[in-house]
């Protein structure tokens, strides 16, 4: 355990000098851009030594094998829990009584949902908006792809920031997948404007977070403005799937 733990750290800590010097290069502080260790597909052990190694925010895209993690590390009281995957209606009591913060709120139907378990459940949970900005089909989210319709978009936005018990923070996009870090610039410029454009047609909600980058871009997406990072491979390794968590 010992190693598996020294060996996190130092790519953990390698990953936010990486985020320092990119932001760094678009004029902000290392402390503008919060940094989200990604341990689906790992087993408790990986997300007990990442821990260990000081990552305070784990990321979680199934809610089963999540809730399992963060119970079986429930000493751990300052470590967050995120939910960056796709949930189902079904599972949405899971991440409203569970989960710290959710990156991958895609629809008003889920946002009802998880109102009314975190009602239930007393608690408010803080949640980001999911766009996919690329227009592909097996991406999850609202489609912002066309700049145009970006209007068409503010009616069933109106109704999630009136619910009161969630919190919408700011944004979140995956942009399509392939080519070099390089290639997801313009999807991570689209979002930021995105974010623009709904602060000024909302300007009483705080829509300053932006979640976007993993393992292969997520320098190039500080350098546009996100405040969130989510990385897994690069600091806990590879994955290993289980298809049942899907």
């Amino acid at each position: 355990m010992n190693e598996l733990v020294n060996s996190i750290r130092e790519r953990y800590l390698g990953t936010l000098d990486k985020i320092s010097a990119a932001a760094k290069r678009s004029g902000r502080g290392a402390e503008a851009v919060k940094l989200v260790v990604v341990t689906k597909a790992q087993p408790v052990e990986t997300a007990r030594a990442a821990v260990g190694a000081g990552c305070l925010i784990l990321g979680e895209n199934y809610a089963e094998e999540g809730v399992t993690k963060i119970q079986s590390l429930a000493n751990f009281s300052a470590v967050e829990w995120h939910m960056i995957g796709h949930v189902q209606s079904r599972k949405a009591q899971m991440v409203a009584g569970n989960f710290n913060f959710m990156h991958s709120l895609d629809s008003l139907k889920l946002a009802k949902r998880l109102d009314r378990f975190c009602a239930e459940a007393g608690r408010v949970l803080p949640v980001l908006l999911e766009f996919n900005v690329g227009g592909e089909e097996s991406k999850g989210g609202w489609d912002a792809s066309d700049e145009s319709r970006w209007a068409e978009l503010s009616g069933e936005f109106s109704e999630i920031f009136s619910l009161p018990n969630l919190r919408a923070r700011g944004l979140m996009t995956m942009p399509p997948l392939g080519g070099d870090a390089g290639a997801s610039r313009p999807y991570f410029i689209k979002l930021r404007r995105l974010r623009d454009f709904l602060s000024s047609r909302f300007p009483q909600v705080d829509l300053g977070e932006l979640s976007m980058g993993t393992s292969s871009d997520f320098e190039v997406a500080v350098e546009e403005g996100a405040t969130y990072v989510r990385v897994g491979a690069a600091i806990v390794g590879a994955r290993h799937y289980n298809t049942e968590n899907a």
